[in-house]
């Protein structure tokens, strides 16, 4: 008997690794630390754009994802977990981290006026109470950074018109020697000795540059764009023993009261800071008239909008799989090509295209209809706007599911009940729809969850109207998600912690209704 011929891919005695020799091994392991090389670049580079912030949490995160993926992707231990640690580094980033964000928000009063810490909202009162005196001075600036990697901190190098120079922080200035400071022609400031001097490049977008100021005694030197600094005073001034900002004019205080800097005559200021307040957005919901009437009311359409889209959607697709399964019937190819049309169509542009065709002076169904129906500023009509617009938007779906469902129903069991003698409309309703119902069922509850969050077709085609008298706050085809958004990002102020709250509301409504929907399709399964 021949030896076999040798393998194109050998191990060697000693190592047990794979051999060099072979091309394709060394391509694939020269290509894996090439991608590793890269991805330890990136984050190098994401990193340094943390550091000067402070954003210690996110160097953590990205630290530990290229370590790990070092790790994983540099040994051969770690098998198993080469398939999956993309994919849960993508699950972490895109589902579980917004997820515990959500949670994490609803318990706080973040929106408008609190969306800064109370540090920060107290540094940003002051600052905006500045006031320049006639005889205040002017300083030429420039920014610096210490060059301690582990703690950065901002610093501004001050020229005043003597030429004399000084370094400042938040809390004090001192003078510094001109003989550290190095110059260009122009006089515009190139290296500091101990410092690095920022550039305009560096300086946009540096939250602490943003908020930067000299506080000293009543006295504050605040920047006047990234060049100039002029000195002047706070009207309003924190005192951190009693916790108050007072007027230093009028005297008047502002005590912290909830979220906000409220006088005795009730006048708050109009910076609020983010605070945890608890089970109050809950709390909102269930007991504020209001919220409570209007969740109310939407989540009834809600759950109307969402069981008849998926009801409608599917047994019209059903219809048509019916139709087009049929061996008598001819130019099925083109037939079915034509149904998937819609379903190709870009939802959103579909709702656009049916938003004009609803309008009711100029829109293509009432031009063919000879009706005058206010579509869109009907609430009835509306609502039937909406799922009509949806029927054509999912039916397709729904068709290609039965038709892949029906095509794999056994012949012989049609072929036995023919022969016991039933009727197509029996066969229909006691063998087809039951056997199809058990491909399809778990697809019809996956599509009422996605249908009781179609957000995207009512905000194009109603944006949640038509809205009653001059509550904008719900309108007739509003879903729970529309009303989440409405209340997020509304005219009349965001409000992300109650946001937050509703969209947890929604997360528990729509898992209750899946597990109900998925226990059902279980007795479906007995079918079989």
């Amino acid at each position: 008997m021949n030896a076999p011929a040798a393998k194109s891919i050998q191990k060697s005695p000693d190592s047990g690794r794979l051999s060099t020799s072979n091309p394709a091994s060394v391509a694939g392991l020269v290509t894996k630390w090439v991608i590793l090389a890269a991805l330890a670049v990136i984050a190098a580079g994401v990193i340094a754009v943390l550091l000067p912030q402070g954003s210690w949490l996110g160097i953590i995160i990205v630290s530990l994802i290229v370590l790990f993926a070092f790790l994983i992707y540099g040994s051969k231990r770690f098998i198993p977990a080469k398939y999956f640690y993309v994919g849960i580094v993508l699950l972490v980033a895109f589902q579980i981290w917004p997820t515990i964000f959500t949670v994490l928000i609803s318990f706080t009063n973040y929106g408008d006026g609190h969306l800064l810490s109370k540090e920060e909202t107290i540094a940003k009162i002051e600052a905006d109470s500045f006031q320049e005196s006639k005889d205040s001075k002017r300083y030429e600036l420039t920014y610096l950074m210490s060059e301690n990697p582990t703690n950065p901190e901002i610093y501004a190098l001050l020229k005043d018109s003597q030429g004399k120079y000084y370094l400042g922080k938040r809390d004090s200035i001192e003078p510094f020697e001109k003989s550290q400071v190095t110059t260009d022609d122009a006089g515009r400031v190139t290296a500091v000795n101990g410092y690095k001097a920022l550039k305009p490049k560096d300086i946009g977008g540096h939250k602490d540059i943003q908020s930067f100021s000299i506080h000293i005694d009543d006295k504050i030197i605040k920047p006047l764009g990234i060049k100039t600094a002029v000195e002047g005073r706070a009207l309003l001034k924190y005192d951190s023993g009693s916790d108050v900002i007072k007027n230093v004019e009028t005297g008047k205080e502002f005590s912290a009261d909830n979220g906000f800097w409220r006088a005795k005559d009730g006048e708050t200021l109009p910076q609020g800071w983010r605070e945890n307040v608890g089970w109050e957005n809950f709390s909102r919901i269930i007991h504020n008239s209001t919220i409570r009437n209007g969740f109310a009311s939407i989540f009834v359409w809600n759950v109307v909008f969402a069981f008849l889209s998926v009801v409608t959607t599917f047994f019209l697709g059903l219809l048509f799989a019916l139709i087009f399964n049929s061996k008598q019937l001819y130019g099925k190819k083109i037939g079915r090509s034509l149904l998937v049309l819609p379903y190709a169509i870009p939802g959103f542009v579909t709702a656009l295209v049916w938003r004009s065709m609803f309008n009711q002076e100029f829109g293509l169904i009432n031009a063919m209809t000879h009706l005058n129906i206010d579509w869109l500023g009907n609430p009835l009509a509306a609502k039937l706007a909406v799922i009509l617009t949806n029927l054509w938007l999912g039916f397709p779906y729904m068709f290609l599911v039965c038709t892949g469902a029906l095509q794999s129903i056994p012949h012989d069991i049609q072929e036995a009940a023919i022969v016991d003698g039933a009727s197509k409309f029996r066969r229909a309703i006691h063998i087809t729809l039951p056997l199809l119902l058990v491909a399809v069922g778990p697809l019809l509850v996956a599509s009422f969850a996605f249908n009781f969050n179609n957000f995207g077709l009512i905000y194009l085609l109603t944006d949640g109207g038509p809205f009653t008298g001059n509550n904008t706050s719900v309108g007739a085809t509003d879903l729970l998600i529309t009303y989440a958004f409405r209340i997020a990002f509304g005219g009349s102020g965001n409000d992300f912690g109650l946001a937050s709250a509703v969209s947890i509301f929604i997360f528990f409504i729509v898992a209750a209704m899946g597990a109900i929907g998925f226990g059902r399709t279980k007795a479906w399964e007995e079918m079989r």
